[in-house]
């Protein structure tokens, strides 16, 4: 792959961006809120799953592809938004929505992404996604969804989740700012980062491209902050996503749902998908982890709407648990980021290829050929996971015919 090293795991990507990527940006990606012990458990409670061996099952043949909210992918899954993902690597959302494209999975660009939407449309072939954060000033609201039907976005993704934003400690030691200030003690820390910085002096995306020149006011990284502490809205309602889909009128899909009750009502407002996600650990410290609530909100909603989740997705193992807690499809965040800050366009793509065959290899060890066809039956009871029910004595005996 172009001299690139070959990395077997998510974490080797992690630990190569660690490496490339400046601490405040690399933090950004790698840290959660307040404690961090939500943003660990998305990860560890997936360790408390287990599979079931199967064994004489014939998987020679395998599919990994299907849909989400109509849309062929080649997997059940899709990158995350993100935001400044353009500060892990000089036009980084760009790169991760080429290597999305071209791998056939969905790639959703952040409202506070580096790179416009205008940006990404001009660099791809294959319709994005994109995702909304509801600010207090409704006439941008309004132009940036009319950006994203000119850009011929395929869905809007709504976050509902980030209208105060989390107590992030890293973020806030680290002075994390896009462009980073040029203070003394920055200019010394990126200095040994030269690889990173060579990337961004060639490239003209150093700021929030969907809002700096867009929003009333917004020039620069100065009235960009001013502007953003005071925009984000604490009004939000159930009764606001009406307006929203009136504006849109496409594949409305909502994120930040980690309640039954709050999936109750979401069910029914119209959108096409729920995403059960808890904004990756950096939102409510202390709340659940997205797969040990992804079980309950699957069983109050009765497949009567798509239901994808985020947060912890770290392997094609993963992938393969969400969708048998209940999942339709899963996004990454983390992992295609650390692909991103490890080795640009190709380390995304080397993220969506790892995933894949691990999501295959660990199919055909459980016995699944198709992956529209998993459900809980090829986990192990246990933790979070209720009981299964098996066949009983008198279930029809499988027949083995001599040789």
């Amino acid at each position: 792959m172009n001299g690139m090293p070959h990395y077997a795991t998510i974490e080797e990507l992690r630990r190569a961006a660690k490496k490339r990527v400046p601490r405040m940006f690399y933090e950004y990606v790698d840290a959660g809120s307040w404690s961090e012990s939500t943003y660990r458990a998305n990860s560890d409670d997936f360790a408390r799953l287990q599979f079931r061996q199967r064994v004489a099952v014939d998987f020679s043949r395998r599919n990994l592809a299907t849909t989400m909210i109509g849309q062929p992918v080649s997997m059940p899954v899709a990158l995350a938004p993100t935001g400044i993902a353009g500060m892990q690597h000089a036009d980084g959302e760009i790169l991760a929505a080429r290597a999305a494209q071209r791998f056939g999975v969905p790639f959703t660009l952040s409202t506070v992404s580096i790179c416009s939407i205008e940006d990404v449309a001009a660099h791809t072939q294959a319709p994005f996604w994109f995702q909304l954060y509801m600010m207090k000033d409704r006439g941008f609201i309004a132009d940036l969804i009319a950006r994203a039907k000119h850009a011929r976005c395929s869905a809007l993704v709504l976050t509902l989740d980030l209208q105060i934003q989390g107590q992030r400690h890293k973020d806030k030691r680290n002075g994390l700012s896009a462009p980073p200030r040029l203070t003394l003690r920055n200019l010394a820390h990126l200095s040994r980062y030269p690889r990173w910085c060579a990337g961004m002096l060639r490239t003209p995306r150093r700021s929030f491209g969907n809002i700096v020149g867009h929003a009333p006011g917004v020039t620069g990284i100065a009235s960009m902050a001013d502007w953003a502490a005071k925009q984000f809205d604490p009004t939000l309602t159930w009764n606001d996503i009406e307006w929203i889909r009136e504006r849109w009128g496409g594949k409305l899909i909502l994120k930040g749902i980690l309640d039954e009750e709050d999936a109750r009502i979401a069910r029914n407002v119209g959108a096409d998908a729920l995403i059960v996600s808890n904004h990756g650990g950096r939102q409510l410290d202390g709340a659940p982890s997205t797969i040990s609530m992804l079980p309950r909100i699957a069983d109050v909603l009765h497949g009567d709407i798509e239901l994808h989740m985020d947060g912890g997705i770290r392997s094609g193992q993963d992938v393969l648990k969400a969708l048998a807690c209940g999942a339709h499809a899963v996004y990454m965040g983390r992992a295609f980021l650390y692909g991103l800050g490890a080795a640009g366009e190709a380390g995304v793509t080397r993220c969506l290829e790892i995933v894949r065959d691990e999501l295959d290899m660990t199919m055909a060890l459980a016995g699944i050929t198709d992956v529209r066809a998993i459900n809980g039956d090829v986990l192990r009871a246990g933790g979070f996971m209720k009981p299964r029910q098996l066949p009983g004595e008198d279930a029809k005996p499988v027949r083995i015919q001599a040789a």
